[in-house]
């Protein structure tokens, strides 16, 4: 779905990805990570996960069922046609913020529900694999988000290997099978003895690539883009690869009403404010990102203008100069915390040439979050937007806890007595 660089109304912004998001997420979507092909007539993972039974009789079907999801359908019928705040863009935050989070723990849509194996799936590559075990997962990408959706799957109990950014709590013991750079360290990985490998091409090396294949372990590739509208389908994906559609089902739905729920929390008058999202490391500018990079997807749905996009980058990121930023005269800095504190902290951020000579620089406007969460783009993702809309607006982020839990826990399964 192509986006403009600047869009005229709130309405309009946000439009596509509301009506996308009352849709179910098993609605057909194209472009999906897996497909899954086991034998019968199991569905695609695309599709509705299977009903029971129609009553062949005149007795009524039941309404719990009804009832459950009309009820997970308020955050982004809200969205939709509920007001947004209204708030004073003279009142918005104007020096440097950090947007933080109530804590880092991951909430699984089901307790250890067991697999339905094998399954075979078309890796994101075109490859078929067949997955037999999920018992030794590991799972790696370069911003965390398979890690994420593994655990709120609820089987992280059976991750045995993760990448750097999947960092909560749960995952501390877990053995970190990237090094310096997030290259993977193919013998750790071999030496964990997976039964299932899950990553994307943001870490792949064409030797590594090659190694993994060649070990006879499944190793299933998902699409990498960045999108809000992506994270449906990476989570059925996974979900689908893994043997557990009916929480891949529910964690979906949840994911996308506490989305609808941040994003019911943007101001109707943002101010479109132009936002750099700067790649720090140590005292120079390293990166600029723009359009694909997923920092552009996030500004424009919080109601911002993403400053690569505005300039005419024409990749993800790239080096930029002092004078295009200049040029570029941005109302705000997005950066991830540890960049900020490798370049020594604020100041020294704003002594790299270029920096200060902007409107963002002027009024010290930097939000920093931390880097394992702002481009993750999983299932909490909801948790981001509502923090960096508090981060840019001041408007208090909403209690998430507890929205699209409504019939999930029955949807999702639990483990086999």
């Amino acid at each position: 779905m192509s986006h403009p660089a600047r869009v005229p109304s709130t309405e309009q912004r946000r439009g596509p990805r509301t009506r996308r998001l009352r849709r179910s997420s098993a609605v057909g979507v194209a472009g999906l990570a897996a497909v899954l092909l086991v034998t019968g007539c199991a569905p695609l993972p695309y599709e509705p996960p299977s009903q029971t039974p129609a009553p062949t009789t005149d007795q009524a079907a039941p309404a719990a069922p009804e009832a459950d999801t009309t009820a997970t359908l308020d955050a982004c019928t809200a969205l939709e046609t509920g007001e947004r705040p209204t708030v004073d863009p003279a009142t918005f935050p104007t020096g440097p913020t950090t947007a933080t989070f109530t804590d880092d723990v991951i909430d699984p849509i089901a307790t250890a529900p067991t697999p339905t194996l094998p399954v075979t799936v078309q890796s994101f590559d075109g490859r078929e694999v067949t997955v037999t075990d999920a018992s030794r997962i590991i799972a790696v990408d370069l911003y965390g988000t398979l890690g994420e959706i593994v655990y709120s799957l609820g089987l992280g109990a059976n991750v045995v290997g993760r990448d750097l950014p999947t960092g909560f709590p749960e995952a501390a013991d877990v053995p970190v099978v990237t090094g310096a750079g997030h290259a993977l360290s193919i013998e750790t990985i071999l030496g964990l003895d997976p039964s299932v490998i899950l990553t994307d091409a943001t870490l792949l090396t064409d030797t590594a690539r090659s190694q993994l294949e060649s070990s006879g372990i499944p190793v299933v590739y998902f699409d990498e883009a960045r999108t809000l509208d992506g994270i449906d389908d990476r989570i059925t994906a996974v979900a689908t690869t893994l043997g557990v559609p009916e929480a891949g089902a529910a964690l979906v739905e949840r994911t996308d009403q506490q989305v609808c729920a941040a994003l019911a929390g943007v101001p109707a008058n943002t101010g479109d404010p132009l936002v750099a999202f700067l790649y720090l490391r140590g005292s120079n500018i390293k990166m600029l990102f723009g359009p694909g990079s997923g920092a552009d997807d996030l500004i424009r749905e919080i109601g911002g203008q993403d400053a690569g996009t505005t300039i005419g980058l024409t990749q993800q990121y790239a080096p930029v100069t002092s004078e295009a930023i200049i040029s570029a005269a941005p109302a705000a800095y997005l950066v991830m915390t540890d960049g900020l504190e490798s370049s020594g902290g604020l100041d020294a951020m704003l002594a790299i040439p270029g920096l200060a000579q902007t409107p963002a620089g002027q009024s010290r406007r930097v939000i920093d979050m931390d880097g394992s969460r702002l481009l993750t783009f999983g299932p909490r993702t909801g948790e981001t937007i509502a923090s960096l809309v508090e981060a840019f607006y001041g408007v208090p982020a909403p209690d998430l806890s507890t929205v699209g839990a409504a019939g999930t826990s029955a949807a999702a399964g639990t483990a086999a007595p």
